[in-house]
């Protein structure tokens, strides 16, 4: 019978999509890896960094259609490392920021498996220096949040909707593409002005990166028109008034403009 402490897993976390943005750590750990278990919304350019021959096992989740459900990830997870092997497991951004890490951490531990985090640059920040957008930035925000934009099972938003509809801090929403309409209008209900700016960030930091700068009340039918690919990052808030004045030293991919 292995020894259960022979085996190894790294949660590691990609970021947003530039492989230049990984960390040291995370490059050696996909170097010695023997398994990589990835996501769906980890790049191209990051996958190409993996050593040919190191087996790869996808994941990936998309929305109404999760190849490997959450618990089956935990399981896989826990039996390739009591088999003795080094396993990479590989989340885009950040595996503690709605990236499940903890929850696959816990199940490791349960199972007696010697488990490592490996921060990653969470898409919030990627998306900030790409597009020149600062999250927090004096006299028009003194904070940043983050929330989810989607719930598991397609479960509605129970979102503090009263405390998130501050125009003194800045919003980040994850995985909202599909709930922005609620999101807006839930926003909107509880006192965010419809003139509020918001920018949406499709793939942040890699060449496929699409950005869309509109308000709060039109939000839904431009990115509707503009049909963003997953992954989109949206930032509601004055900071994104800052866009034309920071952004002309950074690289632009494509962009569509609907807000002046």
């Amino acid at each position: 019978m292995k020894d259960l402490t022979k085996g190894k897993v790294f949660l590691i976390g990609a970021g947003p999509g530039d492989p230049d943005l990984l960390t040291v750590k995370a490059v050696k750990a996909l170097n010695t890896a023997d398994v990589v278990v990835y996501d769906r919304l980890v790049s191209p350019e990051i996958m190409a960094l993996v050593p040919k021959g190191t087996r790869l096992i996808d994941v990936g989740k998309q929305p109404k259609c999760h190849k490997v459900p959450q618990e089956g990830i935990n399981a896989l997870l826990v039996s390739l490392a009591a088999k003795g092997h080094c396993v990479a497991r590989l989340k885009g951004g950040d595996p503690l920021i709605f990236g499940r890490g903890s929850e696959e951490a816990e199940e490791l531990r349960l199972a007696g498996i010697s488990y490592e985090y490996v921060p990653g640059i969470t898409s919030a920040q990627g998306a900030a220096t790409s597009t020149g957008v600062p999250l927090t930035h004096r006299g028009l925000a003194t904070g940043v949040r983050y929330v989810t934009g989607h719930r598991a099972k397609d479960a509605t938003l129970d979102l503090d909707w009263a405390s998130l509809a501050s125009e003194d801090t800045t919003l980040v929403v994850y995985m909202g593409a599909m709930n922005i309409p609620e999101i807006s209008a839930k926003l909107r209900q509880h006192g965010l002005p419809d003139t509020l700016p918001v920018m949406a960030i499709a793939s942040a930091t890699t060449p496929r990166e699409k950005r869309l700068v509109s308000t709060l009340d039109m939000i839904e039918q431009d990115v509707a028109k503009a049909d963003l690919k997953a992954p989109v990052l949206f930032v509601i808030g004055h900071v994104v008034s800052l866009y034309g004045e920071n952004a002309a030293a950074i690289p632009v991919h494509d962009m569509v403009a609907a807000y002046a």
